[in-house]
């Protein structure tokens, strides 16, 4: 079982929420308690970890780990509305918190919001080129059936792997699925298909970016 506040982590939180600490001490006060409020998620005691969550935001209200664990299991207990309430929190007094935008992709889409969980997602990989994140926003664009922004998305993923050289069957795998979605979408296709002098401009921009690639 974890352990508990000791009385000077006690009264170092009664002071940080006071006001009476200085911002470097209320931001060890908030580590101390989210690494409690970790220990009590392990140990399966899930009203003393969202207690010590919200304690280290109480402390510090810009601490990282406190947001994303505690709207990881606000979203774990089934509370999809108060997890995306964490999460836009979060991003409110930290807007370069990238990781709060996949938490809140993934409670948006459990919430039927598609479009806004692609978004999300979209932002997050557009600033952090996750292979992993980006083979989950494929496969909700292919649930979708939005086979053009599947295909764009695999570009990006193939295009990442071959930067970084990476694993020859992660590789294989990525060429033969963007051949496949590139058959499957045709003439649609806005980078293999030029543009003809009816296309939108958004079409056109696209063709060119490709051909300067």
């Amino acid at each position: 079982m974890a352990r508990a506040l000791t009385h000077g982590l006690a009264a170092a939180l009664a002071l940080a929420i006071a006001g009476a600490a200085s911002p470097a001490r209320a931001s060890d006060v908030a580590e101390e308690l989210v690494r409690e409020a970790r220990a009590h998620e392990a140990a399966h005691e899930v009203d003393l970890a969202l207690r010590r969550y919200s304690d280290a935001l109480a402390v510090d209200p810009t601490h990282e780990g406190a947001y994303l664990g505690l709207g990881a299991l606000r979203f774990r207990l089934g509370d999809a509305r108060e997890a995306e309430r964490v999460y836009d929190t979060a991003l409110s007094h930290i807007p370069t918190l990238a990781t709060a935008h996949v938490g809140r992709a993934r409670v948006r889409r459990a919430l039927g919001a598609l479009r806004e969980a692609d978004d999300d997602l979209e932002l997050y990989v557009s600033t952090a080129p996750d292979p992993a994140i980006m083979r989950e926003l494929a496969d909700w664009y292919a649930e979708e059936g939005r086979p053009l922004a599947q295909l764009a998305v695999w570009r990006r993923l193939l295009g990442v792997l071959e930067q970084s050289r990476g694993d020859s069957h992660e590789l294989h795998d990525a060429r033969t699925t963007v051949h496949a979605l590139e058959l499957i979408v045709g003439p649609a296709d806005p980078v293999r298909e030029p543009p003809g002098p009816t296309a939108s401009p958004v079409r056109r921009g696209i063709a060119r970016m490709d051909r300067r690639r």
